[in-house]
């Protein structure tokens, strides 16, 4: 069996991870689950799969799932808590299923031990791609994306020559307001964004795709995976989301990866890696969904957020770690009423306009986070007050 520790075990990412797990009996093992501070769900989770140690954030919460865990359980609490059992515990495999730019020290930690990493995390690449990149490839580990954009690339591209890629198509569904009029967004609200037409993800990443800034940052995410330039990656919207991405080659064939959509699929795609694993409840050929297929270009005036993430990738230093940061703010004030749908990309440009530079280490990326942080949540309350 192979051992698996789960970073993010109660989120959207850890919950599919472990129904892949408990379908898939006898094939992985759970050495290690955490949370912010969902202990009930934490516990839960821990009484089914029994690993060998846990991690929680919240110290009130550290305190409740003391008292009820087994003894044979080693527990870990406080900020730091995901980062040790990423450091101390015994595994082959962690699923990066955190969310936010809380992932990227968790990442740091699974490839300087030369582990393999299923990232679900893509702030991690995002804010310090480069520097991941060069540490996995110092030390041997492999980043195995979860993203089903990036994970059917990397399908894509099995035995191929990156250097015969012309370029890559990366699918984006157009979120719920692809048809709305300029004029009316506005006035969009937090729980109109929250419905997105194809997929179950968190808040964070489903307005993201309602503002199309997740595929800014995927962009940002698929240009440090594959080391491609900028214009070798092509934004195409295509609402049904059964098509995950597609490599077009020199020779102008094209492949494309697809599926309905599940985010089961990558998930045990990069559990499994490189084998397949036999999953017979995940659909494949579905007539009825597979029946209409379309594709077209994004609108980068509705979606201004879009231009961002290529402006990242030519820019790059801290740019990435700015824009997330920025973004991570803006979508948390807007969820909480204090700041229209609109603003969401007025205040990431405006941050990344005064971005430090700052980009040598993960320590300075630290930094520049900090203060992009404060950038945008001062841009928030100046845009509150107009």
């Amino acid at each position: 069996m192979r051992s698996i520790i789960l970073l993010g075990s109660t989120g959207s990412i850890g919950t599919q991870t472990l129904d892949v797990i408990r379908r898939s009996s006898g094939v992985f093992q759970v050495a290690g689950l955490s949370a912010g501070s969902s202990w009930e769900a934490l516990l839960a989770q821990a009484l089914e799969f029994k690993p060998s140690f846990v991690a929680i954030a919240d110290e009130e919460a550290g305190e409740h799932l003391k008292a009820a865990l087994p003894p044979s359980i080693q527990l870990f609490v406080g900020e730091d808590a995901s980062r040790r059992l990423a450091e101390e515990g015994p595994y082959e495999l962690a699923v990066n299923g955190m969310v936010g730019a809380a992932g990227l020290p968790i990442s740091e930690a699974v490839l300087s031990r030369g582990l393999s990493l299923a990232l679900a995390n893509k702030e991690s690449l995002v804010i310090a791609g480069h520097l991941l990149m060069e540490l996995a490839a110092s030390t041997g580990a492999k980043i195995l994306p979860v993203d089903s954009e990036h994970s059917a690339v990397a399908e894509c591209l099995r035995g191929e020559d990156l250097g015969r890629v012309r370029k890559v198509l990366l699918t984006a569904s157009g979120g719920p307001f692809r048809e709305t009029p300029r004029e009316e967004m506005d006035a969009i609200t937090p729980s109109a964004a929250l419905k997105h037409p194809n997929w179950d993800m968190g808040p964070r990443i489903t307005v993201g795709s309602a503002t199309l800034m997740n595929k800014a940052l995927e962009v940002i995410e698929l240009h440090h995976l594959f080391n491609l330039e900028a214009d070798r990656i092509e934004v195409v919207v295509h609402p049904q989301s059964i098509v995950h991405s597609m490599v077009e080659f020199v020779d102008g064939s094209v492949k494309a990866q697809l599926g309905p959509p599940d985010m089961r699929v990558p998930i045990l795609h990069a559990l499994s890696h490189p084998d397949r694993s036999e999953a017979s409840y995940l659909r494949g050929f579905d007539m009825s969904s597979f029946a209409r297929l379309t594709f077209e270009a994004p609108d980068m005036d509705r979606f201004p957020a879009l231009a961002l993430g290529y402006r990242c990738v030519e820019e790059g230093q801290d740019a990435g770690c700015v824009l997330n940061a920025a973004d991570e703010v803006a979508v948390a004030s807007f969820l909480a009423g204090e700041l229209r749908f609109t603003d969401i990309a007025r205040v990431n440009s405006a941050t990344l306009d005064a971005r430090p530079g700052m980009h040598t280490s993960i320590q300075e990326l630290t930094h520049s986070d900090t203060q992009a942080r404060a950038m945008a949540a001062e841009l928030v309350r100046a845009t509150t007050a107009c």
